[in-house]
């Protein structure tokens, strides 16, 4: 849908993100070789490492846009991968799902038991290397993990609700998103020395930026095709998770609403869910949506302005165009 991220054409980001896939391999090695295997997972499935990019890419601004950062930035933007990929293994328990990046799920193919521990264990290498990294970055992680867990209870508890709040829902996204987004970018804003201005411009910026690409990612789940995503679309609404276009298709009362209501609250057939994906499609709270999405991109773009200007600072504000991009072209393909 839409064109390379432009932070991944930075001058130094290929190199420096090999060196987090050597890392992120070289910090799960276990004595057993079996927990070796369960733990390197999904790191040997790959992945965009969006978060490691943009460590680095918040680093290379201090630095220099062409020169390796720092190895402490490598590590930095490992343990927050490690953090996100941890998560990533409790998350297919809690879902039961048998894939992920197209490989069969952790738990899948070893079992429940084996995948959360491995998860633990993830968690356990994260906190482990960011403690290397001092007290500042070891606290800073620690309190991450204690959001990401706030922000999927919350969606836990509205699970099948459909009168969950767009308030109970952005403070979800916030806690399960945004955060390890905001970290990854303070991160890499303390271990390459920047001041403490731009550490917190860094932080905003990773906040902003996290919340639109949930908001974002939670659009096209809803109306983009299984073969645009590359994975099965209207994933949310099997699950139960009732995200923001629904959530203001809801609150506008209307034929949309009443569709809606008349499906949700309980597991959807393959049937009630393109109907109430054509519902949604056919609202204005996908445009709405994509509204408040720039909003808080519109804000990432700003916190930017403390970062010294060169090339790395504008290759992440090209980021948060190319992320408006896929919306903005869904949004004119579904116009009639």
């Amino acid at each position: 849908m839409a064109s390379v991220n432009p932070l991944l054409a930075l001058p130094s980001i290929p190199a420096d993100l090999a060196r987090v896939e050597t890392t992120l391999r070289a910090s799960v090695a276990a004595e057993d070789p079996f927990l070796t295997e369960v733990a390197s997972h999904l790191i040997n499935a790959g992945g965009k490492r969006g978060r490691p990019a943009f460590a680095i890419g918040v680093a290379a601004s201090r630095t220099s846009d062409a020169l390796a950062v720092p190895q402490e930035v490598i590590l930095g933007a490992v343990s927050v991968e490690l953090v996100h990929l941890g998560s990533l293994y409790h998350d297919d328990v809690m879902d039961e799902a048998t894939t992920r990046r197209t490989v069969e799920s952790v738990n899948a193919k070893w079992g429940n038991l084996q995948a959360i521990l491995a998860g633990d264990y993830l968690l356990a290498k994260a906190s482990e290397i960011a403690a290397g990294l001092g007290t500042e970055v070891a606290g800073l992680l620690a309190r991450t993990i204690g959001k990401l867990c706030e922000g999927q209870v919350l969606e836990l508890q509205h699970t099948y609700n459909p009168d969950r709040s767009e308030t109970a829902y952005l403070r979800s996204i916030a806690g399960k998103t945004a955060s390890l987004y905001a970290t990854a970018c303070r991160i890499g804003a303390i271990t390459s020395g920047c001041t403490i201005e731009q550490v917190d411009a860094a932080t905003a910026f990773g906040m902003a930026y996290g919340m639109g690409f949930q908001i974002v990612d939670d659009i096209l789940d809803l109306c983009a095709t299984d073969e645009q995503l590359g994975k099965p679309a209207g994933h949310d609404l099997i699950e139960g998770v009732y995200t923001l276009p629904v959530i203001r298709v809801l609150s506008a009362g209307g034929p949309a609403a009443h569709t809606l209501r008349a499906s949700l609250g309980r597991p959807l057939s393959e049937n009630e869910m393109v109907d109430v994906r054509a519902a949604v499609r056919s609202s204005d709270e996908v445009e709405s949506s994509i509204t408040t999405a720039k909003g808080y991109l519109a804000e990432a773009t700003a916190a930017l302005g403390a970062l010294d200007a060169g090339a790395s600072r504008d290759a992440l504000a090209g980021a948060v165009e190319h992320l408006l991009a896929a919306p903005t072209e869904l949004l004119a393909a579904l116009q009639p």
